[in-house]
């Protein structure tokens, strides 16, 4: 079972989809882990509802999807090689016990039959895309559990960004300009450390993107999926012909 699934079609447009968590598999080596389903359905073993996004999305642009099919407990896709949360013990309170005291051939088995496969994937596109002379705009799909420790988030999506914010603050303008609350840099802050997709594949390569959080509660259902595939499939492409005139890239 390979570590990626690619869905769309590039028709030689700007975007390229990827979504780190958007599978749940484990491993048939690995059992369930020692979590229960029960828990890995929950927001700490993928991000809910952000496959039906994805793949919507990807036919309605159209663009190429390439996500990952395992679940974030085996190994966090968006984590470089050795950070100190690529494989977590524990997470949101529920114990992993089948992450506990791996060695470093345990670790690294992971990392080459998961992660580095899905990232080489990435990065073939990109490269493709470069050789024929393809404009690339990045997008990062991604959702969060409307609670978090208590704390009831107040945000319907996050617009995050790090070193290059052009497009980010149009998309942010356009989704809060449709009376959305959207958070910049909320629930969570893009840097250099936290994620590994956006700055290696993206900023690494001096291509714009964003990366685009979704609450969970709004796409749990077909409907809410449908409605945000049509709400982004409209404006992410006003926010490239923005950002093209703004800046002078070519669109």
């Amino acid at each position: 079972m390979e570590s990626f699934c690619v869905y769309g079609r590039d028709e030689g447009g700007p975007f390229l989809l990827v979504s780190d968590h958007a599978g749940q598999a484990i491993p048939d080596t690995l059992g369930d882990l020692g979590v229960s389903a029960e828990e890995r359905a929950r927001h700490i073993g993928w991000d809910i509802g952000i496959d039906g996004v994805g793949q919507g999305l990807a036919e309605a642009l159209p663009a190429l999807l390439i996500e990952q099919v395992f679940s974030r407990l085996v190994i966090d896709c968006n984590r470089a090689p050795g950070h100190p949360t690529s494989i977590v013990r524990e997470s949101d309170g529920t114990a992993v016990p089948g992450n506990q005291s791996l060695c470093a051939q345990q670790s690294s088995w992971r990392e080459q039959a998961i992660l580095h496969p899905y990232h080489e994937r990435i990065r073939a596109e990109l490269d493709a895309r470069q050789a024929r002379g393809q404009v690339t705009c990045l997008i990062a799909l991604h959702s969060f559990t409307p609670v978090m420790r208590g704390y009831v988030r107040p945000w319907q999506a996050g617009i995050l960004h790090n070193r290059d914010s052009r497009l980010a603050h149009i998309m942010l303008d356009l989704l809060r300009g449709e009376g959305l609350c959207v958070g910049d840099n909320e629930p969570y802050a893009l840097t250099d450390t936290s994620d590994y997709t956006v700055p290696e594949h993206a900023e690494r390569r001096g291509l714009p993107y964003i990366e685009i959080e979704i609450r969970q509660d709004l796409i749990t259902s077909v409907a809410g999926q449908e409605e945000w595939v049509a709400r982004l499939a409209r404006l992410l492409p006003a926010a490239w012909r923005i950002f093209c005139e703004t800046y002078g890239e070519r669109s």
